[in-house]
């Protein structure tokens, strides 16, 4: 009955943890500390794979031979090593605001987390962006940086003001003011550039 079961092979990934990060694993949940902040990850939706602490390692396995749990061991490792890249390195993406007549003035509300982008193609009311989870978010003339420890927040915030801005019921290959990403950086590395 379990005849096709016995040849099966365990799939694992083992990340190793950088000096200066604390790790804490229970259960399923996730807790990096380090240099550039704090991230939590909950993995507890993940059923078919397991997750292991030692010392200085963490061990991600599964004993199923689907190709979907196989994949989920991939994206749980590039999930914790984001985590471990955002403490010890930090992430950054950089939007620039682009407007062809009416100029976009965009103010951080740090008490509320939200973004305010003022005039944009002339309106009278601001549109808000929402900031997601430890984000810190800053202008510097036409560029909004976009900065923290935490990857999947910076990509949320930078989504956010994005989305704000846009345009509804008009031509977009007229009317394309807004912010758009154009740099993201790990650290001092430069990751993609638009």
């Amino acid at each position: 009955m379990n005849a096709g079961n016995e040849g099966k092979k365990l799939m694992s990934e083992e990340i190793k943890i950088p000096s200066g990060v604390t790790l804490k694993l229970d259960v399923k949940r996730i807790f990096a500390k380090g240099p550039k902040g704090e991230v939590q990850r909950d993995f507890s939706h993940v059923a078919s794979v397991s997750i292991e602490k030692s010392d200085n390692s963490i061990t991600i396995k599964t004993t199923s031979s689907r190709k979907r749990d196989k994949s989920l061991v991939t994206t749980l490792r590039t999930e914790i090593n984001n985590m471990l890249l955002g403490v010890t390195r930090g992430f950054t993406y950089k939007l620039k605001t682009c407007h062809s007549h009416f100029p976009i003035t965009v103010k951080v509300d740090k008490d509320k987390h939200l973004v305010n982008i003022e005039n944009f193609i002339g309106e009278r009311y601001p549109r808000i962006a929402a900031i997601a989870g430890n984000v810190d978010v800053s202008v510097k003339g036409d560029d909004v940086i976009v900065s923290g420890a935490d990857k999947e927040a910076i990509g949320q915030t930078s989504t956010n003001i994005k989305r704000a801005c846009r345009i509804r019921e008009k031509d977009p290959r007229v009317f394309q003011d807004g912010i758009y990403l154009y740099e993201s950086y790990c650290g001092d590395e430069l990751l993609k550039k638009i």
